[in-house]
């Protein structure tokens, strides 16, 4: 997940990525980025971007059943954090430059 910040600190928005888990062998971290993701507004509105991207490429590459249930799985549960305004959602405008 990617928080991008307006220059007073102020959110501009979340982007998250549903990638499979990352291995590790020693040197390289890897991961496959599932095409997969959702874009969120400051007002937590939101939009699961290239749904057409990921159907494609799990025909293309033969991902297997458990992997596209895995990713469907994972946009149900960011939905459910950003409807239920769970962490990291549960901050109204989360500013990175609170003097509070």
């Amino acid at each position: 997940m990617f928080r991008f910040a307006e220059p007073n600190g102020d959110l501009r928005n979340f982007y998250c990525n549903i990638n499979v888990p990352p291995t590790f062998d020693g040197e390289t971290l890897s991961y496959v980025d599932l095409d997969l993701d959702i874009l969120i507004a400051p007002d937590f509105s939101y939009q699961v971007l290239d749904i057409e991207d990921f159907e494609t490429n799990a025909e293309n590459y033969r991902y297997p059943s458990e992997v596209q249930a895995g990713a469907r799985q994972a946009i149900d549960e960011l939905v459910t954090l950003i409807e239920t305004r769970q962490f990291p959602f549960d901050q109204e405008g989360y500013p990175l430059n609170d003097t509070k």
